[in-house]
């Protein structure tokens, strides 16, 4: 069993495991229970009642934070002439082709996000073992698979600014990082119900039964914050009308 430092205990002891807390007693919570000294992730968990196995039951979308998630996102784009250039005009840390394909083979995998003109995939398509264990691989889910070079700066700036990939893990859970404990109360709400709504809209149509089952809220080095997953799922519906 791991064992937690003096901090961390102090700090699990202002939050009432018994209980299960609203989005904004959460959001004061996290902040007055994180300790370390640099500026903690506030990170989102959900328990998800699907089956990881089943195809037809895989959670994968992305969601555009109100605030964004307090990270500098690297964003590298599969590009080539044209595409390539309006890329880089848009923002990208990155863009090219053949190049960047032979650098992630041998080993470089400085980027935080990746996104591809469809011409592109052909090539893309061999990286997938590298790309895709790491959520890194352009999906046409996930919006990150181009066809029109016009929409082509929509999309890195969405990813530059704000927007976050989630899928389930091997256990049907996910965890998305939403924001930084120096965010205020009402930007750390925001942006988890955002990710409610998210998690909510991407429900596959063959899950039976609770679909969600669990909500938490916590810093990186910080103690997990139960939540009402019905007050969350209420509150998070009429943000997302």
């Amino acid at each position: 069993m791991a064992r937690h430092g003096k901090k961390y205990l102090e700090a699990a002891k202002k939050i009432d495991g018994e209980r299960l807390y609203t989005i904004d007693e959460a959001a004061a919570l996290v902040k007055e229970t994180a300790f370390a000294s640099f500026d903690e992730s506030i990170e989102f968990h959900a328990r998800l009642g699907i089956d990881p196995r089943q195809a037809d039951q895989a959670v994968r979308a992305s969601v555009i934070l109100p605030h964004g998630s307090g990270r500098q996102v690297r964003v590298l784009v599969f590009a080539a002439g044209e595409a390539e250039r309006v890329a880089l005009e848009a923002g990208a840390d990155y863009a090219g082709s053949d190049e960047y394909v032979q650098q992630i083979n041998g080993g470089w995998l400085e980027f935080d996000a990746t996104i591809a003109m469809a011409d592109q995939m052909g090539k893309v398509g061999g990286l997938g073992r590298v790309l895709g264990r790491r959520g890194l691989m352009p999906n046409p889910r996930s919006g990150t698979v181009v066809r029109d070079v016009q929409d082509l700066p929509a999309v890195v700036r969405e990813l530059k600014g704000g927007r976050v990939e989630f899928r389930n893990d091997r256990t049907g859970n996910v965890h998305v990082t939403v924001g930084k404990k120096s965010f205020s109360e009402a930007q750390i709400q925001e942006n988890f119900l955002a990710m409610v709504d998210a998690i909510t809209r991407a429900k596959p149509s063959g899950v039976k039964g609770i679909y969600c089952r669990t909500l938490s809220m916590a810093t990186t080095m910080g103690p997990g914050i139960s939540l009402d997953v019905g007050d969350a799922v209420s509150r998070a519906s009429n943000v997302g009308q």
